[in-house]
């Protein structure tokens, strides 16, 4: 397990020279976050946030994410330039040495949370999602998500074309995408390794499509290829507690290019709120397990994190409480690999 820690750049408030001082942090998961999706990614901009990560002792080995335009994902005629642009990007991202790409296909925003600021009895406070309240949640398009891409038309007329699809709609638009993508990153050591939707189910009537472990398998079919994989994301999957994750794990272990491990706490129906890595619903030991059984290798980094200490910043995305996840990965990981 290689650990990882997410940063969005210039515009983050953390520096560089702390996310290094977190214990055996190997590497820098970053993109090019001011850019929309099917713009071009100067090569030139991509050397220098390399060297930035590697001048602060770290790798740049995964980029999260290069995100697919909502053209492709509606199957617009205009797909076919906006594919080729996407490769192009890959093609850039080999050179400057990234191994995987984490992306989603997500409809108009990527995760979504009903609460971004809950308080906590220990007085931290946190992300939450009760899909009971989803119709009085924050307007996804006027919340300053950090994982939102910004959309260069009216996202109400986006959302009136994606309620004409159906989610096989958006299977074969996927298909699509993956046909085309999938062959050009193996050519150039890249992993394609897709994000599941978050949380796992439709929400204001959208077609999502990657949201349980019969769809990571259908996704792997789609396209059988050993570029196409997944990222894991024991939040995301884990906000249904159906899912068995340790046992997922083992089942589609050699096709995890990247892992993201955060815990929550399920409080209802389709109803969570993030917790810290040890003291949430989630089996993160077995997990971690499960990761040793199979043998991985690759990037791994702790989800989002609670705001505590007082620290202000990007909601789940503060530095001391995803650092004191990170340690208790790495704990975790050197105990059972010193196991007989």
């Amino acid at each position: 397990m290689q650990l990882n820690f997410r940063w969005f750049g210039a515009q983050d408030p953390i520096p560089l020279a702390y996310i290094r001082q977190i214990p055996r942090i190997q590497g820098v998961v970053s993109a090019l976050f001011d850019i929309p999706a099917g713009h071009d990614w100067p090569l030139q901009r991509l050397e220098a946030l390399r060297r930035q990560i590697n001048g602060a002792g770290m790798r740049f080995d995964v980029v999260e994410s290069l995100p697919v335009h909502e053209d492709i994902k509606l199957g617009r005629p205009s797909r076919e330039r906006l594919v080729e642009a996407y490769i192009a990007n890959i093609v850039k991202l080999g050179q400057v040495g990234v191994k995987v790409i984490c992306y989603n296909f997500m409809p108009l925003f990527d995760w979504f949370r009903t609460e971004l600021a809950m308080p906590l009895a220990d007085g931290s406070n946190t992300m939450s999602y009760k899909h009971a309240d989803l119709n009085s949640a924050p307007d996804p398009w006027k919340t300053k998500m950090p994982a939102y891409f910004a959309l260069e038309e009216d996202p109400e007329r986006l959302k009136a074309e994606y309620l004409g699809l159906s989610t096989e709609d958006v299977w074969a638009n996927l298909a699509y995408f993956l046909e085309a993508v999938v062959p050009a990153a193996g050519e150039h050591g890249i992993k394609m390794a897709i994000h599941p939707d978050d949380p796992p189910w439709s929400i204001f009537g959208l077609p999502r499509i990657i949201t349980d472990d019969a769809a990571l398998r259908r996704l792997l079919k789609l396209v059988e290829h050993p570029a196409n994989g997944l990222t894991f994301c024991t939040g995301s999957l884990g906000a249904n507690p159906a899912v068995d994750l340790p046992a997922l794990i083992r089942e589609l272990g050699d096709r995890i290019y990247f892992a993201h491990t955060r815990n929550l706490k399920h409080i209802g129906e389709r109803a969570f709120y993030e917790a810290s890595h040890p003291e949430g619903d989630l089996p993160i030991l077995e997990v971690m397990k499960a990761y040793r059984d199979i043998g991985f290798s690759g990037p791994m980094r702790p989800d989002h994190g609670r705001m505590i200490w007082g620290e202000q910043g990007q909601a789940g995305y503060g530095l001391y409480d995803r650092a004191l996840g990170a340690a208790y990965l790495n704990g975790l990981w050197e105990a059972l690999n010193s196991e007989g």
